[in-house]
């Protein structure tokens, strides 16, 4: 499955939705339709039972959220929405990790590449609707050379290749 044959097989009364123009939300959506094999995966092992069930919370909030979000009649009260959004799509990064030994590398590669493109959405989305920046504390990071490799370029060429080349975990 790619994000392409997914978005065509979205029913018609979710793709007639306003709401579907937003990018952050589509690719909210199919992470939580990718996450759906994740967690099958994660099910499988007791150790993992509970993380799988915080994942999927995490991951379906997103969506979620932005649809509820999307819905408010001022910016102050879409970008609260928005707000938590970002919380759980942060959240969903944050259980991905840890779900890293029963999923896989590859997996786990794909699916915080694809998380670090909503937040960088949401991190745009959040400030234009309370009408200021949202910006955090300069901080000097440490990078290693596997970090710099799927640093996610400006021009959007590994969002492309996150959305043709969905890896799922093996059963």
């Amino acid at each position: 499955m790619n994000y392409e044959d997914w978005a065509d097989s979205v029913p018609n009364a979710i793709t007639g939705d306003r709401l579907w123009r937003l990018e952050a939300y589509r690719l909210a959506l199919f992470l939580a339709d990718v996450g759906w094999h994740d967690v099958t995966k994660l099910i499988q092992d007791k150790r993992t039972l509970n993380l799988s069930d915080q994942l999927y919370r995490s991951v379906g909030s997103i969506s979620a959220n932005l649809a509820e979000g999307y819905s408010r009649s001022t910016g102050k009260d879409r970008a609260r929405f928005y707000e938590y959004a970002l919380g759980s799509a942060r959240e969903s990064r944050d259980w991905y990790y840890k779900g890293r030994h029963t999923l896989g590398e590859e997996v786990i590669r794909h699916r915080l590449g694809l998380i670090t493109q909503i937040i960088r959405l949401l991190l745009t989305m959040v400030p234009n609707q309370r009408g200021g920046e949202l910006r955090e504390r300069k901080v000097s990071y440490q990078v290693t050379p596997e970090i710099l490799h799927s640093v996610v370029s400006e021009d959007g060429k590994e969002l492309n290749t996150l959305l043709q080349n969905v890896p799922f975990p093996h059963p």
